[in-house]
């Protein structure tokens, strides 16, 4: 059974309840505006691309898009993919589409950039690498067949070469469950280990490289992604594993001079606090961290591995793209 992250049918978007996964496959239909702006709230979809394909098909349902583009924007703050895609489809439908014309658009070119990710990436491995990865960023994250960091292993597993991963839990929502079940799916070998051994494995030489998502990329390299990255990138940098980013452009936000310019969500604390604290235990909960470009080993993108962001701007300008790519 094909399983669909993203859906748009008979007028109405249909989500996979990422919520409730790796238990229950369910889906929540969305009709309205309000809808889909509460399912990118309660994380029933995740992954900066997702976020994206979700909130252009958002557009699809409403009867004044200008207006509530802002309903959407502001359902997850952080991720740039989102911003891109609304302001994809609102310049298309100005063009004369419709906007689920657009979203169409939108949601297939993200699928040409992660098999273009996936088969750059997938260079970088050779047979018998120990791979670590943190959070999820797979077919699920991605709304796509591949994903990005994931997709990257996906593509080496599927030219054969023997890997194995390391898969952080990723606390506080545990992500990792998703990466593992997408990995099981697949038939990868992995472990699933606790966000803080990361460091351990790697010391131990039992890790080859570390390949991540990014939810937003800054003009100096600087990138945001989920909770517990940064200290990766620095338990990498230590132990001499090489960090990797994996990301399509929609994710890169150029006209941000830094991470110091990155909104960072911070989500209720309930999610952190679980059965184990007593009654009246207080939290803080963001959901991203912002790492430094000096830890970045290089950026995996739809243009191929690049270890300066102006190389990949340069790699952008330079190809020959289509309209929904120049977002």
């Amino acid at each position: 059974m094909e399983i669909k992250p993203v859906e748009f049918r008979d007028g109405k978007l249909i989500l996979l309840d990422q919520t409730l996964l790796p238990h229950k496959i369910a889906y929540a239909e969305c009709r309205t505006v309000a809808e889909v702006a509460d399912g990118i709230k309660s994380m029933k979809v995740r992954g900066a691309p997702a976020i994206g394909i979700t909130a252009a098909y958002g557009l699809a349902l409403s009867k004044n898009p200008e207006n509530d583009a802002k309903i959407l924007l502001a359902s997850r703050p952080t991720a740039v993919d989102l911003r891109n895609a609304v302001d994809f489809v609102l310049s298309e439908m100005k063009k004369g589409k419709s906007a689920a014309e657009a979203a169409s658009e939108w949601h297939a070119s993200i699928g040409e950039r992660c098999r273009r990710i996936a088969e750059n990436g997938a260079t970088l491995i050779r047979d018998g690498m120990k791979i670590h990865t943190h959070c999820n960023t797979g077919s699920l994250a991605t709304g796509v067949s591949y994903g990005t960091a994931l997709g990257v292993i996906k593509k080496a597993w599927e030219e054969k070469k023997r890997i194995f991963v390391f898969v952080d839990e990723t606390r506080p929502r545990f992500q990792g469950a998703l990466t593992s079940w997408e990995l099981r799916q697949l038939g990868i070998p992995h472990d699933v280990i606790v966000d803080s051994a990361a460091g351990h494995f790697m010391k131990r030489g039992e890790t080859n490289m570390s390949i991540v998502g990014a939810d937003r990329i800054a003009a100096n390299g600087d990138f945001a992604n989920k909770i517990g990255t940064y200290q990766v990138a620095v338990l990498a940098k230590e132990n001499q594993v090489p960090f990797y980013v994996a990301a399509p452009f929609s994710s890169f936000d150029l006209s941000i001079e830094s991470g110091n310019g990155i909104k960072v969500e911070e989500r209720n604390e309930s999610e952190v606090l679980l059965d184990i604290y007593p009654k009246g235990t207080r939290a803080r909960n963001p959901a991203f961290d912002v790492t430094p470009a000096k830890y970045v080993t290089a950026f995996i993108t739809e243009f191929g591995i690049h270890k300066k962001i102006k190389e990949v701007e340069m790699a952008w300008k330079s190809m020959p793209v289509s309209s929904s790519e120049q977002e």
